[in-house]
């Protein structure tokens, strides 16, 4: 059963899939260009689903598995590409949600992301999150700017993965993967262990919850750049996100600290390009500056918006400014993104 799901990773490789379903009562489906598509005729049955997750799930963690119901791990087919695995029951059988992680990692100029993303890894301290829903390309974003890093300066690097997604070589920065579950038991663990590892830059894979949250924003205040995710749809919501974690007591003292430690938010949204060769990227960005920190310290986060909007020369512009430029250049259609426009195009 290994090497049929093998074939199926390989086949959604080859037909640029960015994620491959397997699940009972359908045949496996693919992700292309943001559209879910058959492949094959033949039907997944339990028995297939069951065999293929145990040829792949380490041993050691298939009772984990079955304990919780559900698994991440990262799996490899070598000479073909790394694919990051969520398993899962459903109606009790099991089924698959793979994400294919391409193997070389692409450049901020081959992801067509604004050239402010440089000057933002330059930045010697501070916090840095890229936002967006699941499947927006958060991962691919972070993974350039850390090849970026690794590139240009001399820096030691720490990522804490969930699992690990794009592998890093070590190049004028040296880079260490911990992957949460092998290698730390949770991201709060292995983030307080990373302030006695010596980092200059500390990439959090994800921000879950209030203790993560608080180291991070410490790490960035004793002299870190620190990187990570949110799954929030834009900058404004991002600040908010990060006080309201907190109880009401604490967050007059988040808000200073975040206005502080603050030097970007990336929030991004995928769009399939008309040519269906791929899919483009529509970004906000949010460069924290004296106006910025000022609205944050005095609850105005609603303010921001027009910030971003008037302040271009700084890098900054707003997720609808950036969908608007997509399609008025002709690369993502109207009829696609414009449900995403709080103003309609005429």
């Amino acid at each position: 059963m290994k090497e049929k799901i093998d074939y199926l990773l390989r086949a959604g490789f080859e037909l640029k899939a960015s994620d491959i379903h397997l699940t009972v009562g359908v045949p496996p489906v693919m992700r292309i260009n943001g559209t879910l598509k058959k492949y094959g005729k033949d039907i997944i049955k339990p028995t297939d689903t069951e065999e293929m997750a145990k040829s792949i799930i380490p041993t050691h963690m298939w009772e984990r598995f079955k304990e919780n119901g559900e698994l991440d791990f990262s799996y490899g087919i070598p000479g073909v590409s790394r694919f990051r695995v969520n398993t899962y029951f459903q109606r009790s059988c099991i089924a698959m949600a793979v994400r294919v992680v391409p193997t070389r990692i692409p450049t901020i100029e081959e992801l067509d992301l604004p050239p402010v993303l440089k000057k933002i890894t330059e930045k010697p301290q501070g916090l840095v999150l890229v936002t967006g829903p699941t499947g927006s390309g958060k991962s691919t974003t972070l993974a350039s700017m850390i090849q970026y890093m690794n590139q240009h300066s001399r820096k030691h690097i720490i990522t804490l993965e969930d699992p690990i997604e794009y592998l890093h070589k070590h190049n004028h920065s040296i880079i260490d993967q911990r992957e949460v579950g092998f290698d730390t038991n949770n991201f709060a663990n292995g983030l307080r262990a990373a302030l006695r590892q010596d980092p200059d830059v500390i990439l959090v894979g994800e921000m879950r919850d209030l203790e993560t949250i608080q180291t991070a924003i410490t790490a960035a205040e004793t002299g870190h750049l620190v990187f990570g995710t949110l799954h929030t749809s834009s900058a404004p919501a991002t600040i908010n996100r990060i006080i309201d974690v907190f109880p009401p007591s604490q967050q007059p003292q988040i808000r200073i600290q975040l206005a502080s430690v603050l030097v970007s938010i990336i929030s991004q949204r995928l769009f399939p390009s008309v040519d269906q060769a791929g899919r483009k990227a529509a970004t906000e960005i949010l460069i924290n500056n004296s106006a910025v920190s000022n609205l944050i310290r005095n609850e105005k986060i609603h303010q921001i918006v027009s910030i971003m909007q008037t302040s271009r020369s700084y890098g900054m512009h707003t997720l609808e400014a950036s969908i608007k430029e997509l399609i008025q250049n002709g690369y993502v259609s109207k009829e696609v993104a414009e449900p995403f426009l709080q103003e309609k195009l005429d």
